[in-house]
């Protein structure tokens, strides 16, 4: 079944793995698909990989606002509106204390994890106002508890679950939705950064501590973060609006 035909989607973070899974998912459903990401090689790969003619890339930086401006107006010369938008890009920083954190490295973080994701409800509200859609924002577990030698990551995903309930009810009276997931540790290049970061030279044992901590002892695979996203994306949960969605394998139980 074809739940997203002739639907418009906008995906930032387009080239990661998270990305890529979700624009997989939503092409074969039948939408139209922009992926977004800084990393200009990435998404020529990525869209080649996916191999579809409804699938555009754009190059842009979502800390800033200019070029967010940039990936939405192209999203409204590409559909005339948009029906789904996975703001989804993200960083995370470095593994340091509060007291040594490089200041560079936490503005950084904040503005492509809270002011990328504001930018982009900002400027792709306009283009859902008129026939409602859904947002999806990526958040975390981090989302939900505090994590040590993490501040910056954590608090980034603790704003944008705040940013996600004031937007849903801005949205409401447009039958916009506004939802966040929130994953567990899933098995990409992030956790690869963040193992090391916790554990130098013994990413693995930091593995294994972390499958430790989730009930079902084992990261979550990308296509599985994907398919949470996809139900919020979809008709299927026309009635769900304000939600966190942990993907989280029972951390959060």
């Amino acid at each position: 079944m074809k739940d997203l035909k002739n639907k418009n989607a906008v995906i930032t973070g387009g080239s990661g793995g998270i990305g890529a899974s979700i624009a997989k998912r939503m092409l074969d459903e039948g939408a139209k698909v922009l992926l977004v990401d800084i990393n200009e090689d990435a998404l020529k790969e990525t869209a080649e990989a996916l191999d579809s003619p409804d699938v555009h890339i754009f190059k842009a930086d979502v800390s800033d606002e200019k070029q967010v401006k940039a990936y939405a107006d192209k999203a409204k010369a590409l559909f005339g509106h948009v029906d789904v938008f996975f703001n989804n890009a993200g960083i995370e920083g470095k593994v340091k204390p509060l007291d040594e954190y490089p200041l560079d490295v936490y503005h950084k973080l904040i503005g492509v994890n809270v002011n990328g994701a504001y930018y982009g409800l900002r400027h792709l509200f306009p283009l859902m106002k008129e026939k409602g859609g859904s947002v999806v924002i990526t958040s975390s577990v981090a989302g939900l508890a505090g994590t040590p030698n993490v501040l910056p990551y954590v608090t980034s995903k603790h704003a944008v679950i705040g940013m996600m309930r004031s937007a849903a009810l801005e949205g409401a009276p447009y039958k916009i939705r506004v939802n966040t997931i929130n994953p567990s540790p899933v098995d990409n290049r992030m956790m690869r950064s963040l193992e090391d970061g916790f554990a130098p030279g013994e990413a693995e044992a930091a593995k294994k501590g972390f499958e430790e901590a989730i009930p079902l002892k084992r990261y979550a695979t990308n296509e599985e973060v994907a398919a949470a996203a996809m139900f919020l994306a979809g008709d299927e949960s026309s009635f769900i609006t304000g939600v966190v969605l942990p993907v989280d394998g029972g951390m959060n139980a």
